[in-house]
């Protein structure tokens, strides 16, 4: 009998799914609310009542699954419980033992940076390649760091955290985290889009982003268009994501740095500027580390859940 695995990836407004059969092809996806009310008492329940509507249609039973594989925007621990989750109100939640008691199959849990960034090096940008940086530019910065194919989560399950690398010493607003000068602060969506506000603000330079919604889409679109000010401001953005790869790559010496999120969907400019400043400061033998766009999208974290499972309970490579 065939087994098939699922794939959930948690996000603040919704929870996506994706169920594989062995070989790790999509056979179905979906999603639902994220009800993240009184603490997020409600995903847990609504994850697990959603499996058990959806593979009774299928006409799939749970010892037909082998597992799922959970993506959670936190903290996890290696036993399954997510030690913080901000955005769903989950604090020390023992997500795998609570959902695969509900499910009846085996759950794995792994931070979204890290189930997305397996995704792409499975079936995405990575594909063949052994050894990945994956980097989400949203809100904020998510990486997820996969060494010899398999996730690096570090000790506390920190491994990755590039968004609050310190790169800016004279920053007078606080990150998130609590620091200054967190490379999020300046090279995520929110940050670019602070180098532009700043950069509009201190001189009355002509510019195509004047009158118009500043956001990582018109910053480049202008920049492509040969915007003096808007050059300016992803050449700077290009200068701190650089850098910082830099110093990741001098330590990890990846194979590929992908490049995905909001930001990524401006194109190959992104990788323009990003690449430039790499290889300025890169340490020579990783110079020419490969820079490439994500490919799977929004599906990242759906397929890396699947992956977590395959090769693993279902033993295959």
């Amino acid at each position: 009998m065939e087994k098939h695995c699922v794939g959930i990836d948690i996000g603040g407004t919704s929870v996506k799914f994706g169920l594989f059969d062995g070989k790790g092809t999509l056979r179905e996806k979906w999603s639902i609310p994220t009800r993240t009310e009184n603490g997020g008492a409600q995903i847990i329940p609504d994850i697990g009542a959603s499996l058990r509507e959806r593979l009774a249609g299928l006409e799939l039973k749970p010892e037909q699954l082998a597992g799922a594989g959970v993506g959670v925007p936190g903290q996890v621990s290696q036993e399954g419980e997510v030690l913080f989750a901000e955005n769903l109100g989950w604090y020390h939640v023992p997500l795998a033992r609570q959902l695969s008691s509900l499910a009846g199959m085996p759950v794995r849990v792994e931070n979204d940076a890290n189930l997305a960034a397996l995704g792409e090096i499975w079936k995405g940008s990575g594909a063949r390649c052994h050894s990945m940086i994956f980097v989400t530019l949203g809100t904020g910065i998510g990486c997820g760091i996969v060494v010899n194919g398999r996730i690096l989560s570090g000790a506390d399950g920190a491994a990755g955290e590039i968004g609050h690398m310190h790169v800016e010493d004279h920053m007078t607003e606080r990150c998130n985290c609590g620091k200054y000068g967190c490379l999020e602060q300046l090279a995520s969506g929110t940050g670019l889009r602070r180098l532009a506000e700043r950069a509009l603000a201190s001189s009355a330079e002509p510019s195509l982003l004047r009158g118009q919604e500043v956001s990582a889409k018109t910053i480049f679109e202008a920049a492509r268009e040969g915007d003096t000010l808007a050059v300016r401001v992803a050449d700077q953005f290009g200068e701190y994501l650089g850098k910082a790869l830099a110093s990741c790559t001098c330590v990890l010496n990846p194979e590929v740095v992908v490049i995905g999120g909001g930001v990524s969907k401006a194109g190959e400019i992104v990788l323009e500027y990003v690449r430039k400043h790499y290889r300025e400061y890169a340490y020579p033998p990783c110079e020419h580390t490969a820079f490439r766009l994500a490919a799977l999208g929004s599906r990242a974290g759906i397929y890396g859940g699947a992956r977590l499972i395959i090769g693993e309970e279902m033993g295959t490579d």
